[in-house]
């Protein structure tokens, strides 16, 4: 059960974190936590009433890709924003090789100062557009929230994919809706096939559902 501080509206971490997810593992996200808490809303990555679902709407919510990204595989979370969910990812799978990516340079300041502070070796962070990186990396899997519709996220997402890749995309309700908009789209990117899952997150009252699309 989460616990939400009603003092400084600043939700709680859920208990048994560490035994879950790892001491090692559990002490970043703390530390991540910390960070945003001090620093997100000053630099306009959060506002004021995230606050209150920092852990099961943005911190436990991006914790529910992981089980769909390969071992050992490059990743590349475009839109990374606050860190939702390519920093989440990095920290809670450190065998990955995660290259967060955003167009705007307070958002790469703060992924870059993040990564310093918790000694994330295995982060690369680039004040680029997507579309800067077409040919210059190539990625078994690339990660996505709140960054656009389906129809759009195609074709910045894609192309960054090597053959037999995947992106795996955070989505709501209208994930359905989104592929059938996105049906000619998907098929002049090569999407071999499109999914939908529900998931459960551990932590949190409130579940997600995960976008699959494999790249021919």
């Amino acid at each position: 059960m989460i616990i939400v501080d009603f003092k400084q509206q600043t939700e709680l971490p859920p208990i048994e974190g560490d035994k879950h997810f790892g001491v090692e593992i559990w002490e970043k996200l703390l530390a991540f936590s910390r960070l945003i808490e001090a620093e997100g809303e000053l630099r306009g990555l959060v506002g004021p009433r995230e606050m209150s679902k920092l852990w099961s709407r943005h911190i436990l919510n991006s914790t529910a890709i992981t089980d769909f990204i390969p071992k050992n595989a490059e990743l590349v979370d475009v839109g990374s924003g606050a860190g939702f969910p390519g920093l989440i990812t990095a920290i809670v799978r450190p065998d990955l090789r995660v290259n967060l990516v955003d167009s705007l340079g307070r958002r790469t300041d703060w992924l870059s100062l993040v990564v310093s502070e918790l000694g994330l070796s295995n982060v690369s962070v680039f004040n680029q557009r997507s579309e800067d990186l077409f040919g210059t990396i190539t990625a078994d899997v690339v990660t996505a929230r709140a960054v656009a519709a389906l129809k759009k996220l195609i074709p910045w997402t894609m192309p960054l994919l090597r053959s037999g890749g995947q992106l795996v995309a955070l989505k709501g309700g209208r994930a359905e809706q989104e592929i059938e908009d996105a049906d000619k789209i998907l098929r002049k990117y090569d999407a071999q096939w499109v999914d939908v899952h529900d998931i459960d997150v551990w932590g949190s009252d409130e579940g997600t559902r995960v976008l699959v699309v494999q790249k021919k």
